[in-house]
């Protein structure tokens, strides 16, 4: 899944959450973070402090993959560029 922002994030450890059928309780101590701080990252607050977003990831059994965005197959601008039409 592509993550982009704090609030995806959150939405989608809550996702994985529910359908590993944890509460928050759970999860929070299953991670050792505060039942708080995840319902805080679960609604997409953007100071959540990575080495806690770490412990939550590990904790749902993921991991985070990082790589370079890919390349578009087609460059649309040049493409509409060629079709000549008004400016």
């Amino acid at each position: 899944m592509r993550v982009s922002n704090v609030r995806d994030l959150g939405l989608y450890v809550r996702d994985r959450r529910r359908a590993a059928g944890l509460s928050q309780v759970d999860l929070a101590v299953r991670a050792t973070v505060s039942r708080r701080w995840l319902s805080d990252l679960e609604a997409g607050k953007p100071t959540a402090e990575i080495g806690l977003v770490f412990k939550i990831v590990s904790a749902l059994g993921l991991y985070l993959d990082c790589r370079p965005e890919p390349t578009p197959a087609v460059d649309l601008d040049a493409y509409l560029d060629s079709l000549g039409g008004p400016a």
